[in-house]
């Protein structure tokens, strides 16, 4: 993964190449659960300066066509599609609401694929998006194949410019799905959380594969980690908040944080992890908290 500068109106931080035309930004703006806020949540988060947008086409939990609605509001104040990040995802029947399905349940599972990003591109008014992420592996490896295959299709096409997977906990799973890809998995979006062990092992073996690991419920998960007496003492040293600290420790080791407040203060702090670094002694102390943290379960 290369760094470089993101250099969009007051943007900040250092993008990741993910493939030879797709950077991803160091922070994405999360829209699980705005509802109806999604619209201008979104435009308040790229005008305060995210670059990039995690979504889905799974009603139950994301307005998708709300963050449609908010990228053809940007276009107008000049901010265009291709300065953007933007991903979705498609969501297996188990995930979704029976009720409000984006797709043909009965339909084959290549089909409800290619119907979702469909339906995706037209939510989002974009003639692609630059992920597209499974957003939970299927029952059986046969399937999940079988439907990365068509996300492979998807890919090959241009729709979606890379792919990635979601809610996937097992290494070996992971390894399989990475072997048998046409196409490269790009992108591992988890939960970060105690109870999987933050992920050491899986993210060992991204950073070795050039994978980039998102992560997400950071904050809610991991309340002693981010109030930690180490954690506040680094804050008061740097002039910053705990929850700053936290999501500057894990951009720089590596992870790509997904965001999802709807507080405008907590935004703009939230950018601001961008104006210091944590030191090589500090990563170690932070980094030490995280393995006595998951040791201690």
């Amino acid at each position: 993964m290369i760094g470089i500068k993101c250099g969009i109106d007051n943007r900040v931080g250092f993008c990741m190449s993910i493939s030879k035309s797709v950077q991803m930004p160091p922070l994405l703006y999360g829209t699980a659960w705005k509802k109806d806020l999604t619209c201008d949540l979104v435009i308040k988060a790229i005008e305060h300066g995210f670059q990039g947008i995690d979504t889905a086409c799974q009603p139950r939990h994301y307005h998708e066509a709300g963050v449609g609605e908010a990228l053809e509001f940007l276009r107008l104040k000049g901010i265009q599609r291709e300065d953007l990040f933007i991903q979705t995802k498609y969501t297996p029947v188990a995930g979704q609401d029976l009720a409000n399905l984006p797709y043909d349940r009965d339909s084959s599972l290549t089909e409800q694929v290619m119907t979702s990003i469909r339906v995706s591109l037209k939510n989002l008014k974009t003639s692609y998006v630059d992920a597209l992420i499974l957003h939970s592996p299927l029952s059986t490896h046969q399937e999940t194949m079988e439907v990365w295959r068509a996300m492979e299709l998807i890919c090959a096409k241009g729709d979606a410019k890379t792919l990635g997977i979601s809610n996937c906990y097992s290494l070996t799973a992971l390894k399989s799905i990475a072997k048998e890809a046409k196409i490269k998995l790009s992108i591992l979006q988890n939960r970060f959380y105690r109870e999987s062990g933050h992920d050491k092992a899986i993210r060992e073996w991204c950073q070795e594969n050039g994978v980039v690991y998102q992560g997400f419920w950071i904050l809610t998960a991991n309340p002693q980690l981010v109030n930690h007496q180490e954690t506040k003492q680094l804050a008061m040293f740097y002039k910053k908040s705990c929850e700053q600290i936290f999501y500057r420790f894990l951009t720089q080791i590596g992870i790509v944080p997904l965001i999802g407040t709807t507080s405008l203060v907590h935004m703009r702090e939230d950018l601001a992890i961008f104006d210091f670094a944590l030191t090589a002694d500090d990563l170690k102390i932070m980094g030490n908290l995280l393995n006595e943290y998951k040791q201690s379960f």
